[in-house]
């Protein structure tokens, strides 16, 4: 078998064995995802609330920036001794990675919404929480999309660091086993997380569409 030989890719192999990826990826989709939308929220209300107070930005600018220059492999083993092995260890470290993307994004989502349109929305008689939730965060959301989209992809990548605190997901393909002197695996996993940025990709985009209706309309 090709797999015992010095073949970069065993076709043979990945046929009879793609199957025992299926567990794997679905782990990595569950990590990718709930990390995410646990950044999202962090990051989300963070944004907002220094939206409302200026002089919050950029303390809350550096601390996220802080946080996403820690080495990953030394982020996981240093919450260890807090949070032990497994899943709940990976989603604090990849959540962590999210937050400046997402907030840095959703702050300037948020400043770049003209002065004239808010005017326009006071002159209505929209309240400050109206002209936020009706008015800026709809005219945002292409930069909050545009860093949420950053945030998952460089997620998905880091994911596969999560093998070493045995969280699971496609880096056990990668790193496990005899997977460094067989090449296929390690193959077959790259190119299953990459097919995965992709698809998250194209469905935030998708999402992005969707809720900016105007955006389409301008473009006709």
């Amino acid at each position: 078998p090709c797999q015992s030989g010095d073949a970069l890719f065993c076709f043979d192999w990945a046929k009879q064995n793609i199957g025992e990826y299926r567990t794997p990826a679905i782990e990595h989709v569950e990590l990718v995802v709930i990390s995410v939308l646990v950044g999202f929220a962090v990051a989300f209300a963070l944004s907002v609330l220094a939206h409302r107070h200026a002089w919050l930005r950029p303390p809350l600018l550096a601390g996220t920036g802080v946080l996403y220059t820690i080495p990953s492999i030394a982020f996981f083993f240093l919450l260890l001794p807090v949070t032990g092995l497994g899943r709940d260890t990976a989603v604090i470290v990849l959540a962590a990675y999210t937050l400046q993307i997402i907030y840095r994004n959703t702050i300037l989502g948020l400043a770049n919404v003209p002065a004239a349109v808010k005017d326009a929305a006071r002159g209505m008689g929209f309240t400050s929480r109206q002209i936020l939730w009706r008015v800026e965060l709809p005219l945002a959301i292409p930069e909050i999309v545009a860093g949420l989209r950053v945030a998952t992809v460089s997620t998905i990548a880091i994911a596969t660091l999560a093998v070493f605190i045995s969280a699971g997901g496609l880096g056990a393909e990668m790193y496990g086993g005899g997977a460094l002197t067989f090449p296929t695996t390690i193959l077959i996993a790259t190119a299953i997380v990459v097919l995965m940025a992709f698809a998250f990709d194209l469905v935030l985009l998708t999402v992005q569409r969707l809720t900016t209706p105007w955006r389409r309309a301008g473009l006709r």
